[in-house]
Order: C-alpha cells, then sequence, then structure tokens
C-alpha cells in the first residue's frame, strides 16, 4: 500500500534502533529529537545522505517547561515532504526518541499530504511500517488543520488505532497505563 502513496521506501525507528539502519540505503532522513538531546552519533557510522532536524517534545497538549509540537514544526514536517516530491529520494529514515509517537505521525502525514481522500490509507500503511505505532494526535491535527482536510486525518488515526488495537488489544491496557486512555478509539 506505501507504494500507491509515496514512491519511496520508509523505514521508521528508534534512537537505540539507528546502527541497524546504516546499510540500508537511507537516502533521507527526518530526525525529531526532544529539545535538549544531544545528535545520535549512530549517524556518524551512515553513509552520506540527506537530513532534516527537528526539535520538540512528544507531548499532545501544552505542558509548562516543554515543547510540545506547534504549526511551525508540522509545517516544516509538510515542507520536507514537499521537497522530497521533488528530488530522487529512495528511502527515507524516519526517528524520534523511541519511534512510536512523533516519527509514526510524521511518516503517516507524510504519505497522506499528496493523497487528498487516502487518509486513512496513509495511517494504515503503518501496520506494516511500525508495528509499535502510536502516532502523536497533536501532529495529526495540526497537520489536518493545515492541509485543510476537515477532519479526515483524524479519521484516519481514529480507524488505524482500531485496526492496530484489533490486532493487538493488550496495547490499550498500556495506554490507559501511560496516561493517554482519551485516545483509546470508541
Amino acid at each position: 500500500m506505501i507504494r500507491t502513496l509515496v514512491r519511496y521506501d520508509i523505514t521508521i525507528c528508534g534512537i537505540d534502533e539507528l546502527p541497524l539502519h546504516r546499510e540500508a540505503g537511507v537516502s533521507d532522513v527526518l530526525s525529531i529529537l526532544d529539545p535538549m538531546a544531544e545528535d545520535p552519533a549512530a549517524f556518524e557510522g551512515f553513509p552520506p545522505h540527506r537530513r532534516e532536524l527537528l526539535r520538540f517534545d512528544d507531548l499532545i497538549f501544552e505542558v509548562p517547561g516543554l515543547e510540545a509540537p506547534q504549526d511551525h514544526h508540522v509545517a516544516a514536517i509538510l515542507a520536507f515532504g514537499a521537497a522530497l516530491e521533488q528530488s530522487d529520494v529512495a528511502h527515507l529514515l524516519i526517528h524520534c526518541h523511541a519511534g512510536v509517537s512523533r516519527s509514526t505521525a510524521a511518516a503517516a502525514l507524510l504519505m497522506a499530504q499528496h493523497n487528498p481522500g487516502r487518509e486513512t490509507d496513509a495511517f494504515l500503511a503503518l501496520l506494516d511500517i511500525r508495528h509499535q505505532a502510536w502516532p502523536n494526535t497533536r501532529m495529526v491535527d495540526i497537520a489536518d488543520r493545515l492541509l485543510e482536510r476537515r477532519g479526515a486525518l483524524r479519521e484516519g488515526l481514529v480507524a488505524y488505532r482500531r485496526a492496530l488495537l484489533g490486532r493487538r488489544p493488550h496495547l490499550a491496557e498500556f495506554i490507559l497505563g501511560v496516561g493517554r486512555g482519551h485516545e483509546l478509539p470508541d
């Protein structure tokens, strides 16, 4: 399904998995790091590639002293996606700290960006790309507004979460345990 949404391969991972992808033919990297995090040393061993670095915390609401995703962060992801469409990208690696929330949201947004009407397909593609994905709701809502999708991105996210929990129902307890139970679909 991914190749009907974008013309390049997408890999999603966390920082600790970066060394596993050194020889994967990565041409482009989207790094999403916490504002105070050090740049991963793993990139020193990567072949030459283009890299976009964004810094914000994995939050779904504002928290004093931390930087929640903002319009300009999501706009930068969408601009990166637009530039990819004009480049010779072959394999995009997207990572955040754990490869669960920010990076998976970014991947779905890049797949949905140039495919209006296929927002649900973009999120469902995550089932094949990253089995532990739980995309950042705030990023999705910002992109929905910026791309004028009128709730279609949020609907895609909810469809994805239903499908994921259908495959892995035990995750609902984990999501409740980390205080994000309000993100569970009805």
